[in-house]
């Protein structure tokens, strides 16, 4: 097994990727280096902000992910900033900014990056439409998932099963492309 760190806190992130990449050969390990979350324009320019970062201090191969619920009616908020939003208003504050708006329209996104020394670093971006419910529904999953639901689903993230939520997941589909990338590169 080849060793894959994982540069996070979140023990959740970690089990959704150890499920993806163990069949390949993976053993993925949580290392909670962290990383300055810069304020950019878009997710894949945190993630280069975190690579360098990361670079500067840990000389092995890893991995990062940065995510963001961009939602159309509040002109992309909370977006690059979702993890500062969801630890000071939530998402009962969330629910507040949407009282009584009809476009309801959301885009959860995912930037995976992988840094290998002396390599360029691999960017992908995975993507998963869908509407923001008017209440909290579920225990499953973490951050946005209980007001998440996706495009022809009736269930918010935070009602699936992993298995279920990795059908639709943003995460899932950048996990999907950035393995795609390690396939070709190994």
């Amino acid at each position: 097994m080849k060793k894959l760190y994982f540069i996070t806190s979140n023990k959740r992130k970690v089990k959704e990727a150890t499920e993806k990449l163990r069949p390949l050969g993976f053993s993925v390990v949580q290392k909670d280096l962290g990383y300055p979350e810069v304020q950019a324009d878009c997710l894949e320019e945190v993630a280069q902000q975190g690579i360098e970062h990361v670079r500067a201090k840990f000389h092995q191969a890893f991995m990062l992910e940065d995510a963001g619920l961009f939602i159309e009616a509040l002109q992309g908020f909370p977006g690059v900033y979702s993890k500062y939003v969801f630890f000071t208003i939530g998402l009962p504050g969330i629910l507040r900014l949407l009282d009584n708006v009809k476009n309801r329209k959301a885009v959860f996104r995912s930037v995976y990056a992988y840094s290998k020394p002396g390599k360029k670093p691999v960017i992908v971006l995975g993507e998963c439409t869908g509407t923001i419910s008017t209440e909290t529904r579920g225990k499953h999953g973490f951050g946005y998932d209980p007001i998440f639901i996706p495009n022809d689903e009736k269930k918010t993230f935070g009602e699936m099963t992993t298995e279920e939520k990795n059908q639709f997941s943003h995460r899932a589909k950048a996990l999907e492309k950035l393995i795609t990338e390690l396939k070709n590169s190994h």
